[in-house]
């Protein structure tokens, strides 16, 4: 597997670098883009890394400026790593057709359905293809390694927890979509990606997969009150409880009076989801 990265930019950021690089994807077949936070303490020393998963419509750029994260890396000595949220400009005919699904909508999975399959498997390049790339490009250490995300990306940060428990430390996520197959957006994606049989889906949502798979470490989210998408039954954050405290799972569930979908209430509790998995990864 090739491990050439190009480098578009770099940024000097709380002692440490923002940089953005693109690469060739074997397992999506094309580019791919991410960014990465390399905090002060990568100079002395293999530092722990945190992947963060973006949510619909998102970029590797929407987390990296408005996230407000790199201060805490900095302070807690953590590589952050940003994918971008699917390929981009494949050339299949229906990528852009509708802003969730196709472009910025990869949901994480690895499509098995025309014409999707050879370009979108979001799954497989985030827990073997970019963490390859990590470990061989950049100091760090690669046993401790933990996962978050925001919406579809904390769907995406679950599910990668959930199906590889010996390879994170820990995971959270902001207002995630956490069970993609009873609600309208996972029900599309899903459908475009995986096809009609939805015994395949069950492979990629939380709530199914937390009954057969428990962690050994407390799932951490958070989800505001003046959130549209927790109203239109698209997140279904008390299901996953259900289910976590039916098998035992450790949950720690926050509602947050006020906070809406936006970067804002991700900045918002941003120090809380570093600092906890700091414990983690540093320990």
């Amino acid at each position: 597997m090739s491990n050439a990265l190009t480098l578009k930019s770099e940024h000097r950021c709380f002692g440490g670098t923002v940089a953005y690089y693109t690469h060739q994807s074997q397992c999506c077949n094309h580019s791919m883009n991410f960014a990465v936070y390399v905090p002060p303490q990568a100079k002395t020393k293999p530092v722990p890394i945190l992947y963060y998963l973006s949510g619909l419509t998102c970029t590797e750029e929407n987390f990296t400026v408005k996230a407000g994260a790199h201060q805490f890396a900095a302070k807690y000595g953590i590589m952050l790593v940003i994918p971008d949220t699917s390929p981009r400009n494949t050339e299949i005919a229906a990528e852009d057709d509708t802003w969730d699904l196709g472009s910025g909508a990869g949901f994480y999975v690895d499509a098995t359905v025309e014409p999707w399959k050879n370009h979108y498997q979001m799954y497989s390049y985030l827990v073997t293809e970019l963490p390859e790339l990590i470990q061989n490009n950049f100091n760090v250490n690669v046993d401790r390694t933990s996962i978050f995300g925001h919406s579809m990306g904390g769907h995406g940060a679950l599910i990668c927890a959930l199906k590889n428990p010996q390879k994170y430390v820990s995971v959270s996520a902001f207002a995630p979509i956490t069970s993609p197959i009873h609600c309208p957006w996972g029900e599309k994606s899903f459908t475009a990606y995986l096809g009609d049989d939805k015994s395949n889906w069950h492979h990629y949502d939380a709530r199914e997969l937390v009954k057969k798979t428990q962690l050994k470490y407390p799932i951490l989210i958070d989800q505001g009150l003046a959130d549209p998408f927790y109203h239109q039954k698209q997140l279904l954050p008390e299901k996953f409880k259900e289910v976590c405290e039916y098998v035992g799972q450790s949950l720690i569930l926050r509602f947050h009076e006020g906070y809406d979908h936006s970067y804002f209430m991700i900045a918002s509790f941003m120090e809380d989801h570093i600092s906890y998995h700091a414990m983690y990864l540093n320990s």
